[in-house]
């Protein structure tokens, strides 16, 4: 399994036209079904004279919660169309909503699903996208005079320091790549000639 995963830093938006009808686009970051309520309850306040509102979000680090709304539109021709531009970026905690002011023609299945994909596709090109590094919570403690070998097996290794308390006795809480944990736990252990504790690995 990898340990990273492609998501949106920041949001995009962009609005087009098609035969009358106009298209509001909307690309976010969320984490979770909270978030993506409160994200689409925004959208239909902030636009709140649309016909329609259709969406789809993928979301988890492996992005196995996918949910996709075709808000009265014929079936297919909205959520999923949204949904295959995600995709198409490899992204996961991204949610694309897709706002429709009908403009009075008829698009048919096909030009409907055309203007949705589209759609989202140019708010995710407005949008920026990151690479994060899946990482495991690992807590340490060890003695003042074992502060250089405990930094160099941190900087040997793909940390980040998310708390630390610094008295005679220093603890700390790193972030380490998930791919990483047994190398990293086995090399401070080495390193510390058995002086250091790993307190607990995980949540």
């Amino acid at each position: 399994m990898s340990d990273t995963y492609r998501t949106l830093e920041a949001s995009g938006r962009t609005e087009h036209r098609v035969e009358g009808s106009r298209f509001v686009a909307d690309a976010m970051p969320a984490s979770t079904r909270e978030e993506v309520s409160e994200e689409i309850g925004a959208v239909r306040d902030r636009e709140s004279k649309a016909t329609h509102h259709c969406w789809a979000y993928r979301l988890g680090r492996t992005g196995d919660d996918v949910r996709y709304e075709d808000d009265g539109e014929p079936g297919g021709t909205a959520g999923q169309p949204i949904l295959r531009q995600i995709d198409a970026r490899a992204l996961t905690n991204t949610l694309v909503v897709v706002t429709r002011y009908f403009g009075g023609t008829e698009l048919g299945t096909g030009g409907l699903a055309r203007a949705y994909g589209e759609a989202a596709d140019g708010a995710l090109d407005r949008a920026s996208v990151v690479e994060r590094v899946v990482r495991t919570p690992v807590h340490l403690r060890f003695q003042y005079d074992d502060t250089a070998p405990a930094q160099r097996i941190l900087r040997r290794f793909d940390t980040e320091v998310r708390d630390s308390t610094y008295t005679d006795v220093t603890t700390l809480e790193v972030g380490v790549r998930q791919s990483e944990v047994k190398a990293f736990v086995e090399a401070f252990t080495n390193a510390l000639s058995g002086r250091g504790d790993v307190l607990s690995v995980g949540n």
